[in-house]
């Protein structure tokens, strides 16, 4: 029989396994429930923590929508001890106390609105304070909608310019100004070039002729350095 030692193999003792008893996998399984519920409540905590930090999650508000923004003092948030009052269809009821302009207000189902706290007494009126804020907004977004932006527009043109070439140019240009933008109209010589500036000067004033209809120019053709400009305008609508 051969020897352990002399074959160089080395055996190892298998493990051996002993039943547990239904205290310890009571127990045991106490123990792991814990440990992956508690886990759990961790991660979900570091999870949530990021996100608000890293992310910057807020919750949602239900009148996000509504402008909260309010810059007037209406009913009882009036605290100056006289006021001069003005009616709901304008007439002057003279000076009198807060709380009896709002009895007045309440009467004809109006509100009480500060409308010159800086005045001396300051002045309120009688209104509809709802409809007055739907009206307000409603004119700054007209008022937001009539704003243009005005841009400016290049063209590059030269001297050889053809005849196609320079029609679509000018169509380019009355787009622009019909749109309320400015037209920056530029022609840069190169080389030898520079020797027919004079070209290029009929070449814009044939331009600025071709859009006098719809612009006019503020700035006449300039020489800076190798490029000649100009700058037209559109016509000022009445």
């Amino acid at each position: 029989m051969t020897n352990r030692s002399e074959c160089g193999i080395i055996l190892r003792r298998k493990k051996q396994s002993f039943p547990l008893s239904p205290v310890r996998k009571g127990v045991y399984g106490l123990i792991t429930e814990f440990y992956a519920v508690f886990s759990y409540r961790v991660f979900c905590a570091e999870k949530f923590c990021f996100s608000a930090h890293f992310l910057s999650v807020e919750p949602k508000r239900r009148c996000s929508g509504i402008s909260t923004k309010k810059t007037q003092q209406i009913n009882e948030e009036i605290t100056a001890p006289q006021v001069r009052v003005i009616g709901s269809d304008g007439e002057q009821l003279g000076i009198m106390e807060p709380a009896k302009a709002l009895a007045i207000a309440e009467d004809e189902g109006y509100d009480l609105v500060l409308i010159a706290p800086t005045a001396e007494p300051p002045v309120c009126r009688i209104m509809d304070f709802g409809k007055y804020c739907f009206e307000q907004e409603k004119k700054e977004k007209e008022a937001r909608k009539r704003q243009q932006t005005v841009e400016l527009k290049e063209i590059r043109l030269s001297y050889r310019i053809d005849v196609h070439d320079f029609e679509t140019k000018v169509k380019h240009a009355h787009r622009f100004l019909d749109d309320g933008n400015k037209v920056r109209v530029a022609m840069r010589f190169k080389g030898r070039e520079i020797a027919h500036i004079a070209l290029g000067r009929e070449t814009m004033t044939r331009f600025e002729e071709a859009c006098s209809e719809f612009g006019t120019v503020d700035k006449k053709p300039v020489l800076d350095g190798k490029i000649l400009s100009m700058v037209v305008s559109p016509k000022k609508t009445k």
